[in-house]
C-alpha cells in the first residue's frame, strides 16, 4: 500500500511587474500567479479598511493604483500602495486564495 501526502502550495518568491500594477507570485505548485494592484488594494483586510467597509466608506475601485513597496514578514507580505495605504498584511495562503489556488 502506497500513501501519498498532499502538500498545499506555498509562496516561494514574489516581485512586482515593471509598471507596478501587478504582484507576480511564484509558488511551489503553479509556477507564477499574477495579482493586480487594484485587486490587492480592494482585498485589504486591515482594521482601517474593514472599518471603512463597515461604515460604507470603502471605495468600489482604485483605478491606476500601484504597488510601491513590499515587506516580507515571513508568513505574509506587507504591501504599500500609491494612495499611501501601507497597513495591509497579506498572509501567503490569502494571496493564493485571491488567485483561486
Amino acid at each position: 500500500m502506497t500513501m501519498t501526502a498532499l502538500v498545499a502550495p506555498t509562496v516561494t518568491d514574489y516581485a512586482t511587474s515593471a509598471d507596478l500594477a501587478t504582484l507576480v507570485v511564484r509558488t511551489t505548485h503553479d509556477g507564477e500567479i499574477m495579482l493586480g494592484a487594484e485587486q490587492l488594494r480592494l482585498s485589504c483586510k486591515c482594521a482601517h479598511c474593514t472599518r471603512a467597509r463597515f461604515d460604507g466608506r470603502f471605495p468600489q475601485a482604485f483605478p491606476g493604483i500601484a504597488i510601491t513597496e513590499i515587506g516580507d514578514l515571513g508568513y505574509g507580505l506587507n504591501i504599500s500602495f500609491s494612495d499611501g495605504h501601507n497597513r495591509g498584511i497579506y498572509p501567503k495562503p490569502y494571496l493564493l486564495n485571491l488567485a483561486g489556488r
